[in-house]
């Protein structure tokens, strides 16, 4: 009896609510609606700002304005891991190569990065370009707005400079001259210099699956004390060497799934 009595007065309830123009309201308690307002940045954000959309590691070169010189002609590397080399010479004032490496951070927007350590110094990252910014981290306007932009060295093995910066595992010591490799793009040849003596070759690459051989090795005979241990461990890696690895201005020489043989650092300026 009890029950029927409610359900008649609910009944009353609604026709008379509904004669009156008014809804009845929600039984469920109101959630309120979150916005992009209500956060920072949202994930969509920050899934598509430069640091997370583009493959910005690798190396830019420009020539920087300088102020009693023709220009600075820079070379800006950076590592995916966080990290930055850079090499610089003035142009007009000899062959001094100065060179920086360090660690470097992302502004919250993911677009600009402010090398650590140092007087600052920040780049905006575009698209296979670097733009460099004022102090205060703003945009360099005016006629001279072009030379503060620095565009991206392709990626890839031949026409570069291969710096040996470590044999065997361990770091190659300070030489008189540095040893190093160069593959050129035509004719399949290698030159280079072992430490102690230059040296020629022939390379075979496959870069789909990343193999490499060098084959015909051939060095001239100075004799030298302090290097040619060294320069002859170099030689045997490289008639070893049978797959690579490159990691932007970074190749290491390997032996099937061992530990790397050889690496390299690319140098642009020297």
């Amino acid at each position: 009896m009890h029950r029927l009595a409610a359900m008649i007065a609910v009944s009353m309830m609604a026709t008379i609510l509904a004669a009156s123009g008014c809804t009845a309201p929600a039984t469920t308690p109101d959630i309120p609606q979150s916005t992009k307002a209500d956060t920072p940045r949202s994930q969509s954000d920050a899934a598509h700002d430069a640091r997370n959309s583009i493959d910005w590691a690798g190396s830019y070169r420009g020539t920087l304005p300088c102020a009693d010189c023709p220009g600075i002609e820079t070379i800006v590397t950076l590592a995916s891991d966080g990290t930055y080399r850079t090499q610089s010479r003035h142009l007009g004032k000899g062959r001094e190569v100065l060179r920086d490496q360090g660690t470097f951070r992302w502004n919250e927007a993911g677009n600009t990065i402010t090398f650590e350590g140092r007087e600052p110094e920040r780049y905006f990252v575009g698209e296979n370009r670097l733009t460099r910014l004022a102090l205060d981290g703003s945009r360099i306007t005016g006629e001279a707005a072009d030379q503060y932009v620095m565009t991206r060295i392709a990626v890839g093995l031949t026409e570069k400079y291969w710096k040996l910066v470590e044999l065997n595992g361990r770091p190659v010591p300070a030489l008189e001259r540095e040893p190093y490799l160069i593959l050129k793009a035509k004719g399949g040849r290698v030159n280079g210099f072992g430490g102690c003596n230059p040296f020629t070759a022939t390379y075979e690459l496959d870069e789909a699956a990343s193999r490499i051989r060098f084959r015909k090795l051939a060095v001239t005979s100075m004799a030298c004390s302090s290097s040619l241990e060294m320069e002859e461990d170099f030689h045997q890696a490289l008639r070893t060497v049978d797959n690579y690895s490159l990691n932007g201005d970074r190749l290491t020489l390997n032996r099937a799934r061992m530990a790397p043989l050889a690496r390299f650092e690319a140098v642009y300026l020297r």
